[in-house]
């Protein structure tokens, strides 16, 4: 059984880790289908803001023109600034190809 500081909403977790600039938002983008999980190597596309996620999933999705990749190492226990929110994933994403903006 997992222990329940050890599983997250969705939407709440892109909130906290800046990648969504409010949580409606975030749920807006996951009950549109534009967010992917990857859990133990199954890959699926998002409905439910409320959808639990845990350490070690990979969430992907676009950010203006740019597509991230973000596997999550902890939650947080509030929106904190840029640095703090930058800790709660490892970024998978590539780097942008040189010479683009951004």
């Amino acid at each position: 059984m997992t222990a329940p500081d050890e599983i997250c909403r969705l939407d709440v977790w892109l909130w906290r880790a800046r990648l969504s600039p409010t949580r409606t938002e975030a749920a807006r983008i996951i009950e549109k289908g534009r967010v992917r999980l990857t859990r133990a190597g199954q890959q699926a596309r998002m409905s439910k803001a409320g959808y639990r996620v845990r350490p070690g999933d990979v969430v992907t999705l676009m950010r203006g023109e740019r597509l991230v990749e973000a596997r999550i190492v902890a939650f947080g226990t509030r929106r904190g600034p840029p640095a703090e929110a930058a800790g709660l994933y490892e970024d998978l994403s590539r780097p942008p190809p040189e010479g683009a903006d951004g």
